[in-house]
């Protein structure tokens, strides 16, 4: 069984990868938990793109492994796009969910927003060592709610309604969540560039 190894220290992502990876004949863990000291990749990019093939190409060189990288937030209309590829830190460098939130609801509420449109985005990268990255990307359109509701998943999950859904991803929970994501629509495609790697 192949082993690929998730560049994140997000907990809740691993568990995501796991889940809907499970089918396949390959084994996930955290490179933070098998590598000694995982260095944080700084994220220069300007897009989504940019940043998760930056994290998977250098860390499948620097650790001579496979590596999955993403590079994942939430794009608001209403605020020209933000908080973007700044998603995890939009309050601070501290990357604080629920300051993250409060932060979005403050501004939505400053602009009296009526198009409260928005889109979960995820690229995700793979890399194995001394090889250029393959990208998959993913989205998930929903409405920003007024306020939070829910307490399942992490980030924004409590304050995002998905398109078709009456619940926040927070009270949808993991299950639903894991069918419908910006992670999963990546995923979905990824499966086939995995597959290959796995049989090859």
């Amino acid at each position: 069984m192949k082993t690929i190894y998730v560049a994140t220290t997000n907990k809740g992502k691993i568990k995501e990868f796991e889940q809907i990876l499970s089918g396949l004949s390959i084994k996930i863990e955290s490179l933070q938990d098998h590598v000694a000291n995982m260095e944080d990749v700084e994220e220069t990019g300007e897009t989504f793109e940019e940043n998760a093939v930056l994290k998977a190409e250098t860390y499948a060189t620097r650790h001579n492994l496979p590596v999955i990288a993403d590079d994942s937030g939430l794009e608001i209309n209403a605020l020209n796009g933000e908080p973007g590829v700044y998603s995890a830190r939009y309050a601070g460098e501290e990357k604080s969910d629920d300051a993250n939130i409060e932060k979005v609801l403050a501004k939505l509420d400053e602009k009296k927003a009526d198009d409260r449109s928005a889109a979960f985005v995820c690229v995700m990268a793979y890399a194995e060592p001394g090889e250029e990255a393959l990208t998959t990307k993913g989205k998930c359109h929903g409405t920003i709610t007024n306020e939070r509701q829910g307490s399942e998943g992490f980030g924004y999950d409590p304050i995002f309604k998905p398109t078709g859904y009456s619940q926040t991803l927070s009270e949808l929970g993991p299950s639903v969540k894991n069918e419908i994501s910006h992670r999963r629509m990546a995923l979905n495609d990824m499966v086939n560039v995995l597959t290959e790697k796995v049989s090859g």
